[in-house]
């Protein structure tokens, strides 16, 4: 393994179908039966199971995106998650209980039990592979990051080369870790909706928690190019300056509160970092050559493919998928429409339609950026 790309992919529960669109497409881009062209690979909440997943496989690329994609394309949400009736109804009473301390402090409390989540990741993973591709130099680093609630640090949990050390500083820090089904679980645990899973003797959420950077932990690992799949609208057609639409005011409901804090959790960092990254490569190359050469670390190319469709307007369309008692749960938060909890039902549609239509957008889109997609592999292909 020669180069020094990364793959980052962020977190956004059912939204991260789109990243596997955008994998599939590159898997018939490059040669059949290519190893991974990552040799970094860093996930967060469900990004992190796909990068698992493509880690597994990293001594074929094609056959790890078309499983990543058998895997989505058959998803239900009682794959996730508990969808009976009483499960939901039970969480809700616990979580109620919890903020007056009469529930047992050792139980995680969380709206939906994730526990299927668990089954299907050792169903679909085999982790014992990761090690196998490190050995084989076909694999650098796999990084999972969550967030711990003990000392609300942003913990990147990786597993790599050997010569490759542990980190700490200002509220994160990068754990070396022989990685299993529980970091995942940890990683992907968003708050409120799912509980905090158990490493060792601290609680982890969702990694997106306090993750002031999704591009920190590659560049920690060493990383010089990086190629992130977003799962925000922000490549759509905006008009940012336009007045706004002249719309009924009213005060927001709990599920459109919860839809902005995971938009913000989910998407907002991620944004804001690869603007960061643009302007600094854009300085650096502005500078003589001889100061050039004091900032190699920094990343000479960044590559991001994000969706050209609003995900929370297809989420919209597909919200009857939901199991009818996550719809109640949802409009029992104050959603009284569709469109007041699509943003929310976009991170909680494991349903086939929903990331079907996600991950045809997905290779959609890494279709029309092939040349910039090829380019950027132009050196190993």
């Amino acid at each position: 393994m020669t180069n020094n790309n990364a793959l980052i992919l962020s977190g956004g529960g059912a939204r991260a179908a789109y990243q596997v669109g955008v994998l599939s497409a590159m898997g018939k881009m490059l040669p059949k039966h290519t190893s991974l062209p990552f040799s970094i690979l860093c996930g967060t909440s469900a990004g992190a199971l796909n990068a698992t997943m493509l880690a597994s496989y990293a001594d074929n690329f094609s056959k790890a995106v078309s499983t990543l994609a058998f895997v989505w394309r058959h998803l239900t949400p009682d794959q996730v998650y508990t969808v009976g009736r009483w499960p939901v109804t039970t969480s809700l009473a616990k979580t109620l209980l919890s903020l007056f301390h009469l529930q047992n402090s050792e139980t995680a409390t969380a709206l939906m039990d994730n526990t299927p989540l668990k089954e299907l990741l050792s169903n679909h993973l085999d982790f014992s592979r990761i090690n196998t591709a490190i050995d084989k130099q076909q694999l650098k680093a796999l990084a999972i990051t969550a967030m711990s609630y003990s000392t609300g640090e942003s913990t990147t949990f990786f597993q790599g080369q050997p010569d490759m050390p542990s980190w700490q500083e200002k509220r994160r820090k990068g754990v070396i870790a022989t990685l299993g089904v529980d970091h995942l679980l940890a990683s992907s645990a968003i708050p409120t909706i799912f509980p905090a899973h158990k490493i060792q003797n601290h609680y982890y959420g969702d990694g997106a928690i306090r993750q002031k950077s999704a591009i920190y932990p590659a560049l920690k690992l060493g990383a010089t190019k990086l190629f992130i799949i977003g799962v925000s609208g922000n490549r759509s057609a905006k008009k940012w300056a336009a007045p706004e639409e002249d719309i009924e005011s009213s005060a927001p409901s709990m599920a459109q509160i919860l839809g902005q804090l995971l938009n913000s959790a989910f998407i907002d960092n991620l944004e804001d970092d690869i603007n960061q990254l643009e302007i600094m490569n854009s300085l650096i190359r502005d500078l003589p050559k001889e100061k050039q050469a004091l900032h190699q670390n920094l990343p000479t190319e960044t590559l991001i493919i994000s969706p050209s469709e609003e995900l929370n307007t297809i989420a919209h369309h597909y919200i009857k998928t939901l199991p009818k008692n996550v719809r109640i749960l949802l409009k029992a938060a104050g959603g009284s429409t569709s469109e007041k909890i699509s943003s929310a039902a976009s991170y909680l549609l494991f349903t086939p339609q929903y990331c079907r239509a996600l991950m045809d957008l997905g290779y959609q889109d890494a279709m029309w950026e092939k040349d910039k997609i090829m380019a950027f592999f132009e050196n190993q292909t």
